[in-house]
């Protein structure tokens, strides 16, 4: 069996990685699920949050949201609205979207609407927390 799979991950913008990985943690729907070489096919939805993956023995980190990845034994493909490595992350603007996010949710407005808020502040927090492993 091989030690690594082909990895890609692409956004609308454009193709983010394209690597031999050896492992790859994602933000499965219902939650992370890690993939090594030879994995089962399978096609989850993504949530959004923090993908890590090792290529050349070599940890890489990448926040993503929403989208689709397809795993096959010998290939992985990411499909994200949103892909960004840590050097890419605005950490100013991540933290006042996490703030604009925590005050819509905290003011109580019956007007807001709390799925967005809730969507806008993990996002933020998890750019936030990917930046910060830099």
């Amino acid at each position: 069996m091989a030690d690594t799979f082909k990895l890609e991950i692409v956004t609308p913008e454009k193709k983010v990685v394209d690597t031999a990985a050896e492992e790859i943690q994602i933000p499965g729907k219902n939650g992370y699920l890690g993939v090594l070489p030879g994995h089962a096919p399978l096609i989850t939805e993504l949530a959004v949050g923090e993908i890590s993956f090792r290529e050349n023995s070599v940890e890489q980190r990448l926040a993503v949201a929403w989208g689709f990845a397809e795993v096959l034994p010998d290939k992985v493909t990411i499909l994200a609205e949103t892909a960004e490595r840590p050097s890419e992350i605005d950490v100013d603007r991540a933290r006042q979207a996490k703030a604009r996010a925590e005050q819509r949710l905290a003011n109580g407005d019956t007007m807001v609407d709390v799925d967005r808020a809730l969507d806008a502040l993990q996002r933020a927090e998890t750019r936030l927390e990917v930046a910060a492993k830099k």
